[in-house]
C-alpha cells in the first residue's frame, strides 16, 4: 500500500489539470470567437498566452522553489490559478480573455516547477517509479479528457463553464495541501538567484513569440530576429554565470541530454497546435459541433496513452533514440497526411490519422524522456526534469507561434476570418507543411543524439 496518498492526490489532481484546460479550451476557442467577436489570431494568443506564461516562469520559479521552499510556492499557483480561472469565465472581451489567460499561466508555471518536486521527495525509491507513473497517467488522462469534456461543456453550458469547473477542481486541491504537504526541509537560501539571466531569457522568448503574428511586416522579421538573438545571448551568458538560472555548462559535452532535449522541443514545436488547427478545422468547415469535434480528436492522446507506457518498456530494453525517432517519422507522416485536408475529407481519415499521430508522440515521448533522464546522474535529476520540462513549454510556445503567423500572413487581421473558409483551409494547410517539414528534419536529429550506452 502507497503511504502518503493525500500527497499523491494533490500533486496528481494538479497534474490533471493544466493539460485538461488546454486541451477543453481549444474545442472552445471557435464559440469564444463568436461571443466576443475575435478572429483567429486572437483566438491563438488565448492559447499562446498562457503557454508563454508558463513558459517565461517556469525556470525562475523553479530556482525560487530550491531557495524558499516548495509548499508555499506550491499552495501560490493554486491559488493563483483557482482564482483567475474562475475571473476568466467573466470575461466581456479579448483583452480581459487573454490576459487573464496569462494570469492562468503564470500559476501554472509554479505548479509545474514545484509539484513533481514534491511527489519525488515524498516517497521511497522503491515506489517512486510506481507514484510517478500514476502522475504521467494523470497528465495523458487531462490530455485525453479535455476535448470531450471540453467539447460537452461547451455544447450544453457554453464555454464559460470549462473556466468554472477548472477553479473547482483546483479548490478542492487547496485545504488538502494546506494540511496534508510537508513543510520544506530542503532549501538552499545560499543559491543566488540569476535576474539578469531571467530578464535576458524572458525578454528574449516574449519577443519572438509577439513578433510572429507581425510577419510579413519588417517590424514582425526585426523583432523575431531580435528575439533568436537575445535567446543565443542568453545561451552565453548562462555558459559563463556562477549560478545560472539554465546549467547549459553542466551538460554542454553530454551529446545524448542535448539532442534529446532538442529532440523534444522539436517534436513539441511541430505537434502542439494540432488539436487548434483541427478544432477549426472539424467546426469551422466541417461545421460539427464542439461535442462531435472533441470526441474525434480523443483519438490522439488515447492511443498516445496507450502506447507509451509500452515504449518506455521498449526503450529500456534497446536504443531510447531508435524507437523515439520512429516515433518522430510516424509523427512527420500524420502530419503530411492533414496537408491535404479539404472540405471532402472524411472523418474516417482524420481520425486514422489522428491514430497515426498517437502512435508517433506515444513513440517518441516515454523513450525520449528515458534518453535524457538516463543520460545524466541521479543528483541532476531535478535539472534534467526541469530543462526537458522548458524545451516542451518553449516548444509548445513556439507551435502557436508559427501558427499565428501562418494565419497573419494568408489571412490578416480580419475580425470576421473565421467565416473565411477558403482562408482558413489554406492556413490550415500551410501550418502543417511547415510542421511536417520541422519534424522531418527532427528525426535525423533524434538519431544524431548517439547511442546511450556507448560500447
Amino acid at each position: 500500500m502507497l503511504k502518503n496518498k493525500s500527497i499523491l492526490f494533490v500533486t496528481t489532481l494538479s497534474s490533471f489539470l493544466t493539460p485538461f484546460m488546454g486541451s477543453a479550451i481549444n474545442i472552445a476557442l471557435p464559440s469564444m470567437g463568436k461571443e466576443l467577436t475575435m478572429n483567429t489570431i486572437s483566438l491563438g494568443w488565448v492559447a499562446t498566452a498562457y503557454l508563454l506564461a508558463a513558459s517565461l516562469f517556469l525556470l525562475p520559479f523553479g530556482k525560487i522553489a530550491d531557495r524558499n521552499g516548495r509548499k508555499m510556492l506550491f499552495l501560490a499557483g493554486i491559488w493563483i490559478f483557482a482564482i483567475s480561472a474562475l475571473v476568466t469565465g467573466f470575461s466581456v472581451n479579448s483583452l480581459m480573455l487573454i490576459t487573464l489567460r496569462f494570469v492562468n499561466g503564470f500559476g501554472a508555471a509554479m505548479i509545474f516547477a514545484t509539484a513533481l518536486a514534491i511527489l519525488t521527495s515524498s516517497y521511497d525509491k522503491s515506489v517512486r517509479g510506481r507514484v510517478l507513473g500514476i502522475n504521467v497517467a494523470s497528465v495523458y488522462l487531462g490530455l485525453s479528457l479535455g476535448p470531450s469534456i471540453g467539447g460537452f461543456l461547451t455544447m450544453y453550458f457554453g464555454w464559460r463553464s470549462i473556466f468554472y469547473l477548472n477553479a473547482l477542481l483546483a479548490a478542492i486541491i487547496i485545504p488538502v495541501a494546506m494540511a496534508k504537504l510537508p513543510s520544506d526541509k530542503h532549501r538552499k537560501p545560499e543559491v543566488k538567484f540569476d535576474y539578469k539571466g531571467t530578464l535576458i531569457y524572458g525578454l528574449s522568448l516574449a519577443t519572438i513569440i509577439y513578433g510572429f503574428p507581425l510577419i510579413p511586416s519588417a517590424i514582425g522579421f526585426i523583432l523575431v530576429f531580435l528575439g533568436i538573438g537575445g535567446l543565443y545571448g542568453f545561451v552565453i551568458y548562462e555558459d559563463k554565470a556562477g549560478d545560472p538560472l539554465l546549467n547549459i555548462r553542466k551538460f554542454k559535452s553530454n551529446k545524448v541530454f542535448i539532442f534529446s532535449n532538442i529532440a523534444a522541443f522539436i517534436n513539441y514545436s511541430a505537434t502542439f497546435a494540432l488539436v487548434f488547427l483541427l478544432s477549426f478545422y472539424l467546426q469551422q468547415v466541417k461545421h460539427l459541433s464542439p461535442r462531435e469535434s472533441g470526441m474525434i480528436l480523443m483519438a490522439q492522446p488515447v492511443i498516445m496513452t496507450l502506447l507509451s507506457p509500452i515504449a518506455g518498456r521498449l526503450s529500456d530494453k534497446m536504443e531510447p533514440r531508435i524507437v523515439a525517432s520512429l516515433g518522430m517519422a510516424l509523427t512527420t507522416l500524420g502530419l503530411a497526411a492533414f496537408v491535404f485536408l479539404d472540405q471532402g475529407s472524411s472523418i474516417i481519415f482524420i481520425i486514422l490519422m489522428l491514430v497515426v499521430l498517437g502512435m508517433g508522440f506515444g513513440f517518441f515521448s516515454s523513450p525520449n524522456t528515458n534518453a535524457v533522464m538516463s543520460a545524466v546522474k541521479p543528483v541532476e535529476y531535478g535539472t534534467a526534469s526541469a530543462t526537458l520540462g522548458t524545451m516542451r513549454l518553449v516548444g509548445q510556445t513556439m507551435s502557436m507561434g508559427i501558427t499565428l503567423m501562418v494565419f497573419a500572413v494568408i489571412m490578416g487581421h480580419g475580425e470576421r476570418d473565421l467565416t473565411n473558409i477558403g482562408g482558413l483551409l489554406t492556413s490550415i494547410r500551410y501550418a502543417f507543411i511547415t510542421f511536417a517539414v520541422l519534424c522531418f528534419l527532427g528525426i535525423f536529429l533524434s538519431l544524431k543524439r548517439g547511442k546511450l550506452n556507448e560500447d
